[in-house]
């Protein structure tokens, strides 16, 4: 077929069809970060289901096996970009007088941010990601204690066949991640640490959106134009401009803010680019609580903030996410790492493994299309350019789909040779894709035959 050629201007005369209905918040008054006001990917880590309230297998069944694929923990900013654009602003603005009562407070508060950042290691685990990852291991042990019983009587023998493997991306907050988890099973049950494998990484399978063997997806995220207008097509309509302008108006005096706005500084596009610099601070102090008490949020409005979280989401949304109808480049690439889930099962299934616990760690950009391929709640929504990606017509939410700490987990249960599928989603028993039958109505169980069936895996 042809391919239709997309402007940004075709693309925002549809989003601006299409009311966006942010979810309401409320800045604190105090300035400290508000979840609901904005929540991206960038979202803490919150569990799902108390263990406690879990369906129980049927009667027989015994965990014998679980696995998981866990998103890095809550981590500092890639890099201080985004805090060094702010503080040349806000030099220049001291020096011109052209500061607000309010926005005197900005500079010490950036440089304090960056400082924080800066300590723990740019795109390193925060206090606050290390210890959900340790709690997330406590509490699956909790779940399991039958399994985690088995490996830890077996922890000492030579031919095992419930071995803990531990395996990153290689990316080093990914590799510490494993290591935070191990550590709040190891505390939980101190007998299983014999069973831990050395750690080890799987880049091919855990950092796969970077793998060469999946150029046309990178190809594109650089180069297609129908993502490049979609995308341009809500940063550049005029609610983005008025939020950024009402933003940078906290701080700046409205003169000073039309100097952005026309390109006056180098370092600085425009006006959008200088409130997403604000947002960026704001959104990660969440992920830092540990690291000090933040006020980011007496430089951006709950509103405004909720309106960049939506900017934010529609970039992982077409992505790494459904994306657009007819199209599977954002998570087809996933396959990869799903084919390593159903393989783990058949191979313990069939005797041969000699895992009892598969713990892999990795990224958004993994989860989040990995999300798409199975089907998972909120990740099954593709769109039109005619019909775009909205907060009201659509459920995709990256603070749902890939909070930090994200995580997928297959429990297998074993009954004489029946074999049972579990899987919770950021720890909420959830169901497979539709289609797949679990063992009866309401159940969360699902025969490995069954599974293999509804995923196409038999001949």
């Amino acid at each position: 077929m042809p391919r239709t050629t997309f402007t940004a201007a075709a693309i925002a005369a549809s989003v601006l069809l299409s009311v966006v209905a942010a979810a309401p918040a409320q800045a604190h008054a105090d300035g400290a970060f508000d979840t609901a006001a904005g929540a991206t990917t960038k979202a803490p880590y919150r569990p799902l289901q108390k263990p406690a309230d879990l369906q129980r297998p049927p009667a027989g069944y015994a965990a014998v096996f679980t696995q998981t694929v866990s998103r890095h923990g809550a981590r500092a900013l890639s890099d201080s970009e985004d805090g060094d654009l702010l503080l040349k602003l806000w030099q220049q603005a001291s020096d011109e007088g052209a500061l607000t009562k309010v926005g005197r407070g900005l500079g010490a508060e950036v440089q304090s941010v960056l400082d924080a950042n800066a300590k723990v290691g740019y795109g390193q685990l925060s206090g606050q990601g290390r210890r959900a990852l340790q709690d997330t291991a406590e509490r699956m042990e909790e779940r399991l204690p039958g399994l985690f019983k088995r490996i830890a009587a077996d922890a000492g023998n030579p031919a095992s066949t419930n071995r803990i493997d531990v395996v990153s991306s290689g990316q080093q907050r990914a590799i510490e991640s494993g290591t935070e988890f191990v550590k709040g099973l190891v505390d939980e049950k101190p007998a299983v640490a014999p069973a831990v494998g050395a750690a080890r990484t799987d880049p091919a399978t855990l950092y796969f959106h970077k793998s060469a063997v999946n150029k046309d997806y990178t190809d594109y995220v650089k180069k297609d134009q129908r993502l490049a207008a979609t995308l341009a097509a809500v940063r550049d309509q005029p609610r983005t401009h008025a939020a950024a302008r009402r933003v940078l108006e906290r701080t700046f005096t409205p003169a000073f803010v039309d100097r952005i706005a026309a390109g006056e500084f180098a370092y600085a596009e425009d006006e959008v680019t200088a409130a997403q610099a604000v947002f960026n601070l704001y959104v990660v102090t969440a992920d830092l609580t540990d690291e000090g008490k933040w006020h980011m949020g007496r430089y951006i409005g709950a509103d405004d903030a909720a309106w960049f979280g939506y900017v934010d989401n529609n970039e992982e949304f077409y992505e790494a996410g459904p994306g657009f109808a007819g199209a599977d480049i954002t998570y087809k690439m996933a396959g990869v790492l799903l084919d390593d889930l159903f393989r783990k099962v058949e191979d313990k299934r069939a005797g041969t493994s000699t895992l009892g616990a598969e713990l892999r760690f990795t990224h958004a950009e993994e989860i989040i299309p990995l999300a798409a391929l199975m089907q998972l709640p909120g990740s099954t929504q593709q769109v039109t350019e005619a019909a775009p990606y909205t907060y009201a017509g659509n459920a995709w939410r990256g603070a749902s789909v890939a909070p930090m700490g994200a995580n997928i987990q297959w429990d297998l249960f074993r009954k004489d040779d029946k074999f049972l599928v579990r899987m919770l989603y950021n720890e909420k028993q959830t169901a497979f894709k539709p289609g797949c039958r679990p063992v009866s109505k309401g159940s969360y169980f699902y025969a490995v035959d069954e599974l293999e069936r509804c995923f196409g895996r038999t001949a």
